[in-house]
């Protein structure tokens, strides 16, 4: 059997250039399919970075809406944020590219979580500072409410005090008198020229010792004062008394009399009721009364 040459190099040739296309096409079928994981992984990378961005931004428009530490520094770093986030969205689909982006957005996430741990320190700082301000404020309430109960209280024990430490008096007894020779009692107006006042300081323990001034007055049927011996002035009462007598009180029963003698001008007595009234200060401490006929 005779081989033409010519034809077994023509298969040869054929074979070669099948075996070179199936090469070729297992070679750009194993590229297209590295491309297309490479950019799937790219496409991925980048979503997860815009997540982190977009939380970022969420984190600070909190801190804006509920925060009153928002500060120009975080200002700066939510805009540069947000920057960030628009260039990522527009970035090309080139890994290099990305790849200087992503070391560029591990600076920026670094100094945004610095920034954010110092703002939750601050907050708690804030609440913690609100909560000692409110127990304070409590506390103060609650001494103010004690301090005016005790005001209170002390109000109502010096008033009972000092209630019971006035001087008191008791046994008032008047008589009148026709004084000369013989000094005798009598009822009749016309012959009266003297009236007798009597009366007992009580004892008190509570009453202050020393000198007490006690005044006596003694009006006429006409409500004119016997014996005028002037006026005395008490805040703004006024009192005409007949006769001022010192004590000398060391807080034990004193009996004290004394004798309120008629001026030429109280004579002669006018017939009727005679009010005798003592005064301390201008308290008075009792009354009694003459009648003359």
């Amino acid at each position: 059997m005779i081989v033409n040459p010519q034809f077994i190099n023509y298969k040869l040739i054929i074979g070669s250039l099948i075996v070179a296309v199936v090469v070729l096409s297992v070679l750009s079928f194993t590229t297209y399919e590295s491309e297309k994981a490479h950019q799937q992984f790219l496409n991925q990378e980048k979503k997860l970075v815009e997540i982190e961005l977009s939380q970022m931004l969420e984190k600070y428009d909190e801190i804006t809406e509920n925060s009153d530490l928002l500060s120009q520094q975080l200002l700066v770093a939510k805009k540069n944020t947000k920057s960030a986030l628009d260039k990522l969205r527009i970035l090309s689909s080139d890994f290099s590219v990305f790849t200087r982006f992503k070391s560029e957005f591990s600076e920026l996430k670094s100094r945004n979580n610095t920034l954010f741990r110092t703002i939750d320190s601050l907050t708690t700082l804030n609440e913690n500072l609100k909560r000692d301000k409110l127990l304070a404020i409590n506390a103060l309430n609650e001494e103010k409410k004690t301090t005016n109960s005790l005001l209170k209280t002390n109000a109502s024990l010096h008033k009972k005090i000092e209630s019971a430490s006035v001087l008191t008096a008791n046994s008032f007894h008047a008589e009148a008198f026709k004084s000369g020779a013989n000094a005798n009692e009598t009822s009749k107006a016309s012959q009266t020229n003297r009236i007798d006042v009597c009366f007992t300081l009580a004892e008190n323990l509570l009453a202050e010792k020393g000198a007490k001034e006690i005044y006596i007055q003694v009006l006429n049927p006409l409500n004119n004062v016997i014996a005028d011996k002037g006026a005395v002035q008490f805040g703004e009462s006024l009192l005409i008394y007949s006769n001022k007598q010192i004590i000398d009180y060391n807080n034990k029963v004193v009996d004290v009399c004394t004798s309120i003698v008629a001026q030429e001008n109280d004579k002669p007595f006018t017939k009727g009721v005679y009010y005798v009234s003592v005064f301390h200060k201008d308290r008075k401490l009792g009354s009694t009364q003459v009648i003359l006929n």
